[in-house]
């Protein structure tokens, strides 16, 4: 169960924490709608012993914690092939297909047994009139024919304040509250001492007690989500707290993976989403259920004009095609405030104003209220901003602008891990990945190690509804994959004591040395991890690709970044924790530094830019298909501590339409 905050201040850290040992069959890392979906399946479909750990508290963990205005992969009555074509088409043609139809096939599940239990959609009456919260729950059911309301081809409008909650329930409800350890942070993957590149087990400690977790496991699956605060936002101060995705996702899965082994790909890809300035609120329901435009600073809809067709045309056949990219869509809006014609307004008044036209009082009046819920249902800090700033939608525009970047690789991102994809005649062998001969779905190339959601890279667009459910595919892998390896001992090379001294150095740092000076955040023997992260996010926001820079970035940025990532490679070895809070920042600290050097690596293998509006790289603009339309992989050796850049080739599986 989780244990709750203290009332007063933060709990101190001792220097030696109990140790508490565990060994089970199969371990989930993570407690987000992927490790949802796993631990509501698993159970089905195995009596192997299973734990659940997850740094946060289930009900509010993960990209969906304050909640959703919509479900974004819903499939109904479309073809799964067009969802392939969608998602292929957004992410500039470079992805996986396989993965993607594989989830295509099993999404819409997931999101009927949202439903099923509790979560309110929205629906179409009889005469077409749109019905949200109960009224919604009268026309029945997804499962059972009722027309969802659809904001665009693959959406579908919920009322989700609570969908996490909803969610998580029936998680805990199906794996048993006794096989969940909530508030452990997972820090390290562990492989086993007598069988190469076999995964053995994890050490993490607990975010509110002194203790460290050792756990064996025969097989595991890591989703802790993406990765956040590793480029500098937009606004300072308190701002600093804002996020357009979750503020605890520190490039875990991707650190974790990596660093035993795991071959990551398409870590160049980054998303810089359009969004509401400053409060992050969401712009898809504005766009899709409102018809919303955007404006320039002239007052002009700038994305039908002549220069931004001409400028798509650039990036042909994705820039000309039906509906344009997400990175694309980015790129006009940074074209345009280049030119001096920003900034880039949400015509709210307009769009409100032409709804109503066709609308009684008392239906007026449900749609503004609509249009705040769109943000309390997920971003309220962008309804408070909007009341700060006396703005009425209906009567004042407000501003959009590209937030600062995310990594990511459920959304419209694509970064993360290579994985197997699933045993069928017509998935190409190199898309598969073997353990004494046999295919496990998902599977990383490190052997009984698992990811789904956004730790699986190459296949973005699964959103909410497709992590869970390539969760539950992970849990049929997993629970197929003890069964084959029942026999199975996994071994730990580390003594209890050295993983002991890992997890709390930067206790034993602080203690050590507290004293040495009045200010205990001043000291020269140590580094508190508050600090590091202010060193990352300038180095990355100057000379990685920030909004400092346009998103812009060089062959010569990229060394000195890559120079200053050497440097804070040295120093967190010198990261001090005076209590637990402390600690957890530490190691998410260190994460988000091999996350962000796995990611420019690989804009600095890639000698092309793929993702205009994400990125630019301005020694090598524009995309070049004759020597880089393929994957990029790369594969961390701890031992030599060197790297390893890898082209992969990119097989079409879905014919264009």
């Amino acid at each position: 169960m989780a244990l709750p905050n203290k009332p007063l201040g933060e709990i101190k850290a001792v220097r030696d924490p109990e140790v508490v040992e565990k060994e089970v069959d199969i371990l989930i890392v993570g407690g987000g709608m992927a490790a949802c979906g796993t631990a509501f399946e698993i159970k089905k479909w195995t009596d192997a012993s299973v734990l659940l750990c997850d740094k946060a508290a289930m009900e509010r963990s993960g990209a969906v914690a304050q909640g959703l205005s919509a479900i974004n992969t819903y499939i109904g009555t479309n073809k799964i092939e067009d969802y392939v074509r969608m998602v292929r088409n957004d992410l500039m043609g470079i992805v996986r297909e396989d993965l993607i139809y594989d989830l295509g096939c099993h999404v819409d599940d997931s999101v009927n047994l949202f439903e099923e239990w509790g979560l309110p959609m929205w629906k179409k009456s009889e005469d077409g009139k749109t019905l949200d919260g109960k009224a919604g729950q009268k026309m029945g059911t997804l499962k059972a024919g009722a027309t969802p309301v659809r904001t665009g081809k693959w959406q579908i409008m919920i009322n989700g304040e609570s969908y996490k909650r909803i969610v998580a329930e029936a998680a805990k409800k199906a794996l048993g509250e006794e096989n969940i350890i909530e508030r452990c942070f997972i820090v390290e993957l562990l492989l086993d001492a007598k069988e190469e590149n076999r995964i053995a087990g994890a050490v993490g400690f607990s975010v509110r007690e002194n203790k460290v977790y050792i756990i064996k496991c025969k097989t595991m699956m890591v989703a802790c989500g993406g990765a956040v605060n590793i480029y500098q936002p937009r606004s300072v101060g308190e701002g600093m707290g804002r996020a357009w995705y979750p503020v605890w996702n520190a490039g875990s899965t991707y650190t974790m993976a990596m660093k035993v082994g795991a071959e990551l790909t398409m870590m160049e890809n980054r998303f810089t989403p359009a969004r509401f300035k400053d409060g992050y609120g969401p712009v898809g329901a504005w766009f899709l259920l409102f018809k919303a435009k955007t404006l320039n600073g002239l007052g002009e809809n700038f994305a039908a004009g002549d220069a931004a067709k001409a400028e798509l045309a650039k990036f042909a056949p994705y820039g000309t095609a039906a509906i344009t990219p997400t990175c694309l869509r980015n790129h006009l809006m940074l074209f345009e405030m280049k030119e001096g014609r920003g900034p880039i307004m949400m015509d709210t008044v307009t769009a409100l104003a032409t709804i109503a036209a066709t609308m009684s009082k008392k239906d007026l009046k449900h749609l503004e209220s609509e249009a705040w819920e769109d943000f309390l249902d997920m971003t309220c800090g962008q309804a408070n901003l909007w009341c700060a700033q006396n703005c009425e939608p209906e009567k004042k525009n407000s501003e959009l602008m590209p937030t600062e970047p995310y990594l990511l690789g459920s959304h419209s991102g694509c970064c993360g891990i290579w994985v197997s994809g699933p045993d069928f005649g017509w998935v190409p062998d190199s898309y598969k990945i073997k353990y004494k001969d046999k295919v496990y779905n998902r599977m990383t190339t490190v052997n009984g190690l698992f990811t789904s959601g956004d730790g699986i890279g190459a296949s973005g667009h699964k959103f909410s509804s497709g992590s869970h459910a390539e969760g539950r595919i992970v849990a049929k892998s997993m629970a197929r994959f003890v069964r084959d390896n029942a026999g199975f001992t996994p071994t730990i090379a580390k003594s209890t004591k050295e993983l002991v001294d890992i997890v709390y150095k930067p206790v034993r740092t602080y203690l050590d040395h507290c004293n040495y000076t009045t200010a205990t955040d001043i000291n020269p023997n140590y580094v508190k991890p508050s600090g590091m992260a202010f060193r990352l996010m300038k180095a990355t926001h100057e000379y990685g690709g920030g909004t400092a820079t346009y998103y812009q970035l060089s062959n010569k940025s990229l060394e000195i970044v890559m120079d200053l990532l050497k440097t804070m490679h040295e120093d967190v070895e010198k990261l001090a924790a005076g209590d637990l809070h402390e600690l957890m920042r530490c190691w998410e600290i260190e994460h988000r530094i091999w996350t962000v050097e796995a990611h420019l690596r690989h804009i600095q293998f890639r000698k092309e830019t793929r993702y205009p509006g994400f990125y630019y790289q301005a020694d090598h603009p524009g995309q070049d298909d004759a020597n880089w339309f393929c994957f990029v992989n790369s594969k961390y050796d701890v031992k030599a501590k060197t790297w390893q850049m890898i082209k992969k080739d990119y097989v079409k599986i879905i014919p264009d339409a």
